[in-house]
């Protein structure tokens, strides 16, 4: 691992460019730049090269803001800790935030001819779909562990050589997997699933009624359903109680908040449902999964 003193042009751009720290490391085909703001002031970012972007939020809450990556509607979510976003080589990344909290997020420039990938995995042909604050557990974790050996200054080449190897298998796989949700027929258009994720993104502690929802998008409760389902793979219910589990597992990454105020935070009634229900969907207890990031 070396530490790079790359041309800034290549990185996400941020303005003002003071309000942060920058650590940077590379291997043979990704280089990482780690970024922790340490003033709380409105910023703007924006990012557009050859590269390939993968971008790690840890820990980011805004008042106001949009995000945006080219071919997809803009975010104006609020809550963006724990969250992954997908930009393809080509594509543009750009944004602005009030910040309710100081952020950290991490970005990953991935070469897509880069030497250690298989040439049969034909990583350069891909067309890589662009995915914006997306959640993947084996894309995070492999993300985690990068980040740890720059801000750890490890300098293990042959474990981050290793790591980067399965980053662009992990991306291969998404991207044939599970795409992008899009508009297809019968299902929601994109102005429409634009609108129901930042609901449920601001509801995350509260029940979300079906008929509520269906109508935020003019569509009958039975209608939406449906057409939610074919849209995102899932019942409205299912997928909501994803974004409150995904969301607890940035807070848990945190160490200000018990279980139990975790729990309470997010809307449920006792510490024994927030634990079975974040069992069921993350495969772990929340207190193992806490353990997993000390």
């Amino acid at each position: 691992m070396l530490q790079s003193a790359l041309p800034t042009e290549d990185f996400v751009r941020l303005s003002p460019p003071d309000i942060v720290t920058r650590r940077f490391a590379e291997w043979d085909g990704l280089r990482v730049d780690v970024v922790a703001a340490h003033q709380q002031v409105p910023f703007e970012y924006h990012y557009r090269a050859d590269h390939h972007l993968l971008i790690a939020v840890e820990h980011a809450e805004r008042d106001a803001g949009e995000t945006k990556v080219e071919g997809l509607p803009a975010s104006t979510c609020r809550h963006l800790s724990g969250r992954l976003t997908f930009v393809p080589a080509g594509h543009r990344f750009e944004g602005w935030q009030h910040p309710r909290v100081l952020t950290r997020a991490d970005f990953y420039y991935i070469d897509r001819r880069g030497p250690l990938l298989d040439d049969e995995l034909r990583f350069d042909e891909i067309d890589f779909q662009p995915r914006l604050l997306f959640f993947d557990d084996e894309l995070w974790r492999l993300a985690i562990k990068l980040r740890s050996e720059v801000v750890d200054g490890a300098a293990r080449r042959q474990y981050g050589e290793a790591l980067s190897i399965l980053l662009g298998h992990e991306l291969v796989r998404l991207n044939r997997g599970r795409a992008q949700p899009r508009a297809v027929q019968g299902g929601l258009g994109g102005w429409q699933q634009k609108r129901v994720i930042e609901f449920m993104d601001a509801h995350l502690a509260e029940e979300v009624r079906l008929a509520i929802i269906a109508k935020l998008v003019d569509l009958s409760p039975y209608h939406f359903a449906r057409a939610f389902k074919q849209s995102f793979g899932a019942p409205p219910h299912r997928y909501h109680l994803g974004l409150r589990i995904e969301r607890a597992k940035a807070m848990l990454a945190e160490p200000q908040h018990s279980v139990t105020e975790i729990g309470r935070l997010l809307g449920f009634a006792e510490t024994s449902s927030f634990s079975a229900a974040f069992r069921r969907i993350a495969g772990a207890s929340p207190r193992d999964w806490r353990r997993g990031f000390r």
